[in-house]
């Protein structure tokens, strides 16, 4: 299992730099716009590597049709919610709240998938969570009222993100393939991110060379930690792959504390950042198949 922690682990890699990069990107561009360039450029990537990287052998429909639904809500409807999210409560929250995806990651893999959750996994689940929480949160980012209505931008987030990785696990059973899985599921992406973005174009800002830049650079960060989430969950259980690919947060308050000097280095961070190593390393050494 330790190729399919490494995965995971540059999944989360990638997935942390690139909440950073969105963030730079939403300084002049909106979320839907914002999507409209990074999930395509990321297709016309794995388009262009399609005649080297795709291998039909083992292909069955089946997975492809699954594929092609978890492409409906993931990468798109996600991304959405994650740039919006980041628009209203700010990336410390949304990275806080967003990194409970996890726990409905393995709940929708007991349920859907019959898969057993080791009680390692799940505890290492819990204390990733936790430290993230505790890394993420600053007090005083609280507005009066955000719990009623804004929370739910990244709450469905994590919803959909756990709902993704026990679909793509399912398709991957039948087909493993993660990078057909990444293919299909981007292309489907695109076209709903496309459709999406011409609701509405007077009321949002114009498309600049500053934000297609840095939202390309998130797209091909976002592609490439899809890519390797897939490549985990081929070989490893959800159970094993969710809670690594979950510590992303903890890459983007290192990354925006020593590029972006948003913030200092706090006790809290330090905190956060602790549990949730330990967590990773208990996971790591617990046995878990």
């Amino acid at each position: 299992m330790r190729a399919a922690l490494a995965l995971a682990g540059l999944s989360s890699l990638c997935f942390g730099i690139a909440l950073v990069t969105s963030r730079i990107g939403l300084r002049t561009l909106d979320a839907r716009s914002g999507a409209a360039v990074s999930i395509p450029t990321a297709t016309v990537l794995f388009a262009l590597a399609a005649p080297f990287a795709f291998d039909a052998g083992g292909f069955t429909v089946a997975a492809v049709l699954l594929f092609a639904t978890v492409g409906l809500f993931f990468p798109a409807l996600v991304t959405i919610i994650t740039f919006r999210s980041n628009e209203q409560l700010g990336p410390t929250i949304t990275g806080a709240v967003s990194g409970t995806a996890p726990l409905f990651a393995l709940l929708a893999a007991g349920l859907l998938l019959g898969e057993k959750v080791p009680a390692q996994a799940a505890l290492a689940c819990v204390a990733i969570v936790a430290g993230v929480a505790v890394l993420s949160w600053k007090q005083g980012e609280v507005r009066p009222g955000f719990l009623r209505w804004s929370l739910l931008w990244p709450v469905s987030g994590a919803i959909l993100r756990g709902l993704a990785q026990a679909g793509a696990k399912a398709g991957l059973a039948l087909w493993p393939n993660p990078f057909a899985a990444s293919l299909i599921g981007y292309t489907v992406s695109s076209a709903a991110v496309i459709g999406s973005n011409r609701i509405g174009r007077a009321a949002r800002p114009a498309l600049t060379t500053h934000g297609f830049a840095w939202f390309a650079v998130t797209g091909v960060l976002n592609g490439g930690a899809v890519l390797l989430m897939y490549g985990a969950l081929s070989i490893a259980p959800v159970s094993l792959v969710a809670p690594v690919v979950a510590a992303y947060p903890l890459i983007t308050a290192l990354t925006s504390a020593v590029v972006l000097r948003e913030e200092p280095v706090t006790r809290r961070m330090v905190a956060g950042a602790t549990i949730t190593v330990l967590a990773i390393v208990y996971l790591v050494t617990s046995g878990v198949q």
